[in-house]
């Protein structure tokens, strides 16, 4: 029996195959809150996220965040403390004390490792008005991560710190990252 993970595997084979050389791929299940790291053809981690607390759209200023297939464009913050705040995509030189409990913080932080999203999709996530790499969509740890498990972010996918620095030391720039509503959406 297939995996839920194979038709995806064999779109973005089909549709794009000059980024599908970069192995692994990462699939964010927005329907599941939880991000899986598929190399050559099988799970190799999982981790909790959290998508946006908006829903799922693709439009600037929404607050959403964006679906469909993406590459990591840059990664920043590969030598960063934990908890460091990025503000802009550059380290503030300050960090934040990281609240376990399900609560908001005052600050609502962009903390120790950043992977830039581009979206690949013209009309979907790339071009005029819905384009996530001008939407500043990033896949980043948090200071709020007792929330990490459910919708909370404006956007981007936040992770656990320590969750965030995996990643960022598992996938390479240029790898794809696939933002997907879940097992019942259909392949396009």
């Amino acid at each position: 029996m297939a995996s839920w993970y194979q038709p995806i595997l064999q779109r973005l084979e089909e549709r794009f195959p000059q980024y599908f050389v970069a192995d692994p791929v990462a699939v964010v299940r927005t329907d599941e809150q939880r991000l899986y790291v598929i190399r050559q053809g099988e799970v190799q981690a999982s981790y909790p996220v959290s998508t946006s607390r908006y829903g799922l759209g693709n439009t600037d200023g929404s607050l959403k965040t964006p679906l469909g297939v993406h590459r990591i464009q840059q990664k920043i913050g590969a030598d960063a403390p934990v908890g460091a705040v990025f503000v802009a995509r550059e380290p503030t030189g300050e960090t934040t004390p990281i609240v376990t409990e399900p609560r908001r913080t005052e600050g609502d932080h962009i903390t120790t490792r950043i992977l830039r999203l581009e979206g690949l999709e013209q009309g979907v996530n790339r071009g005029e008005g819905i384009d996530s790499l001008e939407r500043h969509i990033y896949i980043h740890g948090t200071d709020e991560e007792g929330l990490i498990g459910r919708p909370a972010s404006q956007g981007c996918v936040r992770m656990t710190n320590a969750d965030v620095m995996d990643l960022f030391n598992t996938l390479p720039e240029g790898a794809l990252v696939v933002i997907h509503q879940g097992q019942d959406e259909r392949t396009r």
